[in-house]
Formats: C-alpha cells, structure tokens, sequence
C-alpha cells in the first residue's frame, strides 16, 4: 500500500509543479463557462415560452461546477508515460517490480488529476461567485444537498479513475490509443452532461445516460449540488456511481491480468 501512496504522492507532486499549464487551463475555464453560461442566460432571457427542466441560477452553478472540477471529469485524458512504456516495451520494468500494475496505473492517474483540479477550481469557484446575477455560482441549495455533493464527487473521482484506466489496460491489447479513446471522447461528451445537461436530454437519450456510467462522473453530482435531484433519487445515483466503480474495476482487473499472460514487449 506504501509503494501505491508513493506513487500517488509524486505525481500529485509533480502535476503541482506546472503552473505556466495551470494558469492557462483557468483561463480557457474561464472563457468556456463564461460563453456557455452567455448562451444560457440569452436562451432564457429570450422569451420563449418552452418549460425548461431547470431554473437559470442552477444552469449557471452547473456551468461553472463543470469549468471548475474540468480536470476530474473530462474523460478523454491519456497519460503519455503509459502509453509510451506499453508501446516500447519499458512495460517490462514495471513487471519486475514488486506492485500490482493496475494499481500502480490507478495510484498515477488518481494523483495526476487531482494535481490538475487543485491548481484550477479554487479561483474558477471564487471568480464565478463573485461575478453579477444572473452570470454567478450560487451557493448550493442546503446543507445536506451540498453534504450529498461531497460524497458524490468523491465517488465520481473513484469512477473517473477507474474508467480511464481501462482504455489504458486495453491499450495493452491494441498497442494504440486512438480508437478507444475518439470513441470515449463522443460518447463522454455526449452523455455525460459536461456540454449540455442530461436533464434538457429528449427522454429516450436520457434513458440510455442513466444507464451508463458516464453521467455519474459529471451530470449526477452536480445537480445534487443545484437541488434537482433530492431524496431518493440521490440514494439512486450514489448506489449506481458505487455499482460502476465496482462493475469497471473488476473489469478491469480481470482484463489486466489476461493482457499480462498475453504480453508481448515491442521494441528491444
């Protein structure tokens, strides 16, 4: 377990260390949110007399929750040093060493994205609050809903991490990155609600999003935040995020440890 934490620690360490990346990353945060929820605010104030799933106020904070927690939802990630050791055959080193692969990747990717949200949320969170109605980040809707947030991020971290180490792990079978990934890359943007929320969704694409794991990691806690979803639903949506994170980490696990019987090192 210390040889995983250790892992953890240093690339938690050394994500900290790119400022120069970080400050852009909150500067293309901040123009993202501040498009989107323009768009938004002249949607609603245009007039129209369409029932909208969700008040303007909880548009915004789901927004800016998506510009601010960006580094722990967005889905199309690949860790270069992964990829680049499966396809030159440095995988060979990792295999020598005393730890479990899946959790060494695990431990890398875990400490990497939260390095890249540390540095971004908190200014994108205290610009956002600051900023005029109807263009800021209200606060949330009660204690409790806010209470519910917390957990439900948290097991959105655990799923996020355990969703992209897959298409790493499957890597192992295809030597190459760029099928699975463009493939995750719609879908992810698509269902997860990181564009537009699940709830503006027609109901048959909406359906199919609950049925996934994809809006769990970004639509889910973040109207657990707004207050639209409450009650059971949120003891729905956190048995789903825990089911998922279960469901791809055995799958996972299982694919892992077929892949290693079946390696071949490329490169020499």
């Amino acid at each position: 377990m210390r040889g995983y934490l250790s892992y953890f620690k240093l690339k938690f360490i050394t994500g900290l260390q790119y400022r120069a990346a970080a400050l852009a990353g909150m500067s293309t945060q901040f123009f993202f949110g501040m498009v989107y929820v323009l768009v938004y605010v002249a949607f609603y104030e245009s007039g129209s007399s369409t029932k909208t799933p969700m008040e303007l106020s909880s548009l915004v904070s789901y927004v800016w929750l998506g510009q601010a927690f960006f580094g722990l939802v967005y889905l199309w990630y690949k860790d270069k040093e992964i990829l680049t050791m499966i396809k030159n055959g440095n995988i060979a080193y990792e295999l020598c060493r005393p730890q479990d692969l899946y959790f060494t990747w695990c431990s890398k990717i875990l400490g990497e994205r939260l390095a890249m949200v540390t540095l971004r949320f908190l200014p994108v969170i205290l610009v956002a609050i600051l900023l005029p109605t109807p263009y800021r980040l209200e606060a949330a809707s009660s204690i409790s809903s806010f209470l519910f947030f917390l957990l439900a991020m948290i097991l959105s971290t655990f799923l996020m991490t355990v969703l992209v180490v897959l298409y790493h792990v499957v890597c192992l079978f295809t030597l190459d990155e760029k099928g699975i990934v463009n493939i995750l890359m719609v879908l992810a943007d698509i269902l997860s609600g990181l564009v537009i929320p699940v709830p503006f969704f027609p109901a048959y694409l909406r359906n199919i999003s609950n049925l996934l794991p994809f809006r769990y990691i970004t639509d889910f806690p973040f109207l657990v935040y707004t207050g639209n979803v409450g009650g059971g639903q949120i003891l729905i949506g956190l048995g789903s995020q825990i089911f998922w994170i279960l469901f791809l980490f055995f799958l996972g696990r299982f694919i892992t440890n077929k892949a290693l019987r079946k390696t071949v090192i490329q490169g020499g």
